[in-house]
C-alpha cells in the first residue's frame, strides 16, 4: 500500500493550505480525513460542495445523519462511523438509532429504520432498489426527492469512505470527545 500524504495548514501551501484553513475555520479543527484527501485539492472540493448541498436537503439534520452513518457503517469506514455517531448526537438524533445502526441491531424508530434501510438498500443493490420497497420507503413519510437526495449521500460517502479506506485516518479527539 502507498503512503499517502497527511497534509496539514503548518506543512502544505497554496490551494491545498488554503483548502484546509477554510476547513479549520469552518469546523474549528481540520479532520483527519481532510488531511489525506488533500493530495487532491478536487478530491475535497466535491467533499465540501456535496456537503453544502446535502445540509440543504429535506431531511432534518439528524436524520441526514442516520443516512450518513449507514452508509458508513455498510461500506466499513471506522472514520466516518465515528465522525457520523458524533455529528448524530450533536445534530439530536435518535441515540438508540444510531447505537443501532453501528452495531447492526434493530432500529426502533420507524421512520429512522426505514431511511437506514433504503440507505443500505441502496449501496447493496448498487441502485437497482425494487419499487416495493421504494413504496415502503414513501410508505414510511419519505418522498421520492428524499429517495434522489439518499443517493447524493452515497455519493459523498463513496468519496469520503474509499479514500479512507486506502489512506486510514485516525479519528480525531474533537470528535471521539463528543461520543
Amino acid at each position: 500500500m502507498s503512503n499517502f500524504t497527511f497534509h496539514t495548514v503548518e506543512n502544505t501551501s497554496g490551494e491545498r493550505q488554503e483548502i484546509l484553513q477554510g476547513i479549520k475555520k469552518g469546523y474549528g479543527f481540520v479532520p483527519n480525513l481532510f488531511g489525506y484527501m488533500a493530495e487532491s485539492p478536487i478530491a475535497v472540493k466535491a467533499y465540501l460542495q456535496l456537503n453544502e448541498l446535502l445540509a440543504q436537503s429535506s431531511l432534518p439534520a439528524a436524520q441526514l445523519q442516520v443516512a450518513l452513518l449507514t452508509s458508513s457503517v455498510v461500506n466499513k469506514c471506522d472514520f466516518c462511523s465515528v465522525a457520523h455517531r458524533a455529528i448524530g448526537k450533536k445534530s439530536g438524533a435518535n441515540q438508540q438509532s444510531l447505537d443501532a445502526i453501528n452495531q447492526g441491531t434493530e432500529i426502533a424508530d420507524p421512520q429512522d429504520r426505514a431511511l437506514s434501510k433504503m440507505t443500505k438498500l441502496i449501496i447493496e443493490q448498487r441502485g437497482w432498489v425494487e419499487q416495493s420497497d421504494i413504496n415502503e420507503f414513501i410508505d414510511a413519510g419519505f418522498t421520492h426527492q428524499t429517495y434522489m437526495e439518499l443517493i447524493v449521500v452515497v455519493t459523498i460517502k463513496t468519496l469520503s469512505n474509499y479514500s479512507n479506506h486506502v489512506t486510514k485516518p485516525e479519528a480525531n479527539p474533537e470528535l471521539l470527545g463528543v461520543l
